[in-house]
């Protein structure tokens, strides 16, 4: 079963994404006005139930951010020992994992442009797989994080890369643009260990693979991810982790190979799916 927040006339719609279309749920849980509040819940079981078998109620819609009023979304960086070395500072794997917030704000749905701004065009891409948490927890072993965790999606980790740059001790600024990024398409209930342990990430730009490798590799596991950032902030139904990218993103390219309007970057994760996106520039008023 695949979940996603759809927008259709100009209203904010959730459900399940069926063949031929989308199932609206909102209507039948009056309680559980949007996707996320279905999942702080833990209600994607009933909304899964609701959906077996139905027809398409619609099919002409656009793809939202997959949670548009998530509260708290948490990254991990530099999460790939290739993308460690990517940095050439001779530094070996670090103790402790990179963590960096994002907001909702800077990011899109399935099928939309990401945005680059006019202030700086080193639009950057970076294929990830992003964790929801579905069930709260502190100091959260790591041997039990995977029960903690509702469902998966995919995202493209989008990056002004000269305002990473900013400042010595964080890179906030340039991870925050509004629509520099994207999340999606859908919510894929998590089920089994399977479903990480054995996902690969690819990204492609305009066809050409940039980024291909497995989350076996990562430095930092999710099941550690999960209990490290447990040890420090209650997880909450609802949160995100983005777990990180691997190697080949356009920056560390000689010359770099930045986004640009027309380009199209795929996000591909076997037992996702693909996160699909253009370029182009704002507008400004």
């Amino acid at each position: 079963m695949r979940f996603a927040t759809v927008r259709m006339g100009g209203a904010s719609r959730y459900g399940a994404i069926v063949e031929g279309g989308f199932v609206d749920l909102g209507a039948r849980f009056p309680d559980w006005p949007t996707l996320f509040d279905a999942v702080a819940a833990r209600g994607l079981d009933r909304l899964a139930a609701a959906a077996a078998g139905q027809s398409p109620t619609h099919t002409a819609f656009t793809y939202d951010m997959v949670l548009p009023n998530a509260r708290r979304i948490l990254c991990v960086g530099v999460n790939f020992p290739d993308r460690n070395a990517e940095y050439k500072d001779g530094s070996a794997q670090p103790q402790y994992m990179s963590l960096f917030p994002r907001f909702a704000s800077g990011f899109t749905g399935h099928g939309q442009n990401l945005v680059r701004p006019p202030e700086n065009q080193t639009l950057d891409y970076e294929g990830e797989v992003a964790i929801v948490i579905g069930k709260p927890g502190r100091r959260i072993s790591a041997a039990d994080a995977y029960d903690h965790i509702a469902a998966l999606t995919i995202c493209n980790e989008g990056t002004i890369r000269d305002w990473v740059r900013h400042a010595k001790f964080n890179v906030t600024q340039g991870k925050n643009w509004d629509r520099s990024g994207a999340m999606g398409p859908w919510l894929v209930p998590f089920t089994n260990a399977a479903q990480l342990d054995d996902a690969r990430i690819i990204t492609r730009v305009n066809g050409e693979v940039r980024q291909d490798d497995v989350l076996a590799r990562m430095m930092f596991p999710i099941r550690e991810e999960i209990a490290y950032i447990s040890t420090f902030m209650t997880l909450h139904p609802g949160d995100i982790i983005v777990t990180g990218t691997p190697v080949g993103a356009g920056a560390r390219f000689d010359p770099p190979r930045y986004l640009a309007p027309g380009d199209v970057v795929e996000v591909e994760v076997n037992g996702i799916g693909t996160l699909r996106n253009g370029i182009e520039d704002e507008v400004l008023a």
